[in-house]
């Protein structure tokens, strides 16, 4: 009896925590930032919605609802809710990584992917811990991309299939880190074994974390595109602190020009 008590009790501090918990004053400013610079506009396909405040911490100032990406040139296999600043994040890496990646090793144009994006849940979809960022829409899941002629490559299957399969993945993968804080794939853990999770959460002194490290030497590299000043003018250029989504890694740093 007493461990029930126990239990019970544990479970409503749990649903108390997670009802009025708060975001950190990051978030807001860094949708803000994004919404009054206009970098991201209202389109066929990508819509504003009303604000989600809550329940605790969770939610956005002004979601969008995406239907498609890179310019309208990549759809959604479904429908995608997400804050402003992860919209130029993931249009820079589809038009500039995944997209040459696409026409190198099969010659044809990316159509479509399926993205994962907001939900109000702890990391790793767990009763007890630390808020997901797909909480405050900062993070997306991708789980297969689609070619012009219908191929899938899906991630979990991809990863260790066909050649071009395996290098193509390996370039979007590698690639992402160069336009998002948190960067998680097949072999970073138990929990990404079928897709790459993609967000903009704020880590001690700006850094990044790539996992897993892997050995592969890319072929779409940053000299093959356009060179704007910041390649995602959204990323932190302060040092903030924030838990990243499922791994924390105090030692961690980016894959380097071999991807090591």
């Amino acid at each position: 009896r007493k461990a029930l008590v126990v239990l019970v009790l544990l479970g409503l501090a749990g649903c108390s925590l997670f009802r009025f918990g708060q975001r950190a004053p990051w978030r807001n400013e860094a949708e803000r930032q994004c919404l009054s610079s206009g970098v991201v506009k209202v389109t066929p396909y990508t819509e504003p919605a009303r604000e989600i405040d809550g329940p605790g911490g969770c939610g956005m100032l002004q979601p969008f609802r995406v239907s498609a990406l890179a310019e309208g040139s990549v759809g959604l296999k479904s429908r995608a809710l997400l804050a402003c600043p992860m919209l130029p994040a993931l249009d820079r890496w589809l038009i500039e990584v995944v997209q040459p990646a696409a026409r190198l090793y099969y010659g044809r144009e990316l159509a479509g992917v399926s993205v994962g994006s907001y939900a109000c849940r702890n990391q790793n979809n767990a009763t007890f811990g630390t808020k997901s960022e797909h909480s405050y829409g900062n993070a997306a899941d991708i789980m297969s991309f689609a070619l012009e002629d219908g191929h899938i490559i899906a991630v979990e299957k991809g990863w260790r299939g066909s050649q071009a399969d395996q290098n193509f993945l390996r370039e979007a993968f590698i690639g992402s880190c160069r336009y998002f804080n948190t960067v998680l794939g097949p072999g970073a853990d138990m929990f990404h074994y079928n897709h790459f999770h993609l967000d903009l959460a704020r880590h001690q002194s700006g850094r990044v974390i790539c996992k897993p490290i892997i050995k592969f030497e890319p072929r779409v590299t940053p000299d093959m595109i356009r060179k704007p000043n910041n390649p995602n003018p959204m990323l932190p250029t302060q040092e903030q602190e924030d838990q990243s989504e499922d791994y924390i890694d105090a030692s961690n740093s980016p894959h380097g020009p071999n991807g090591t």
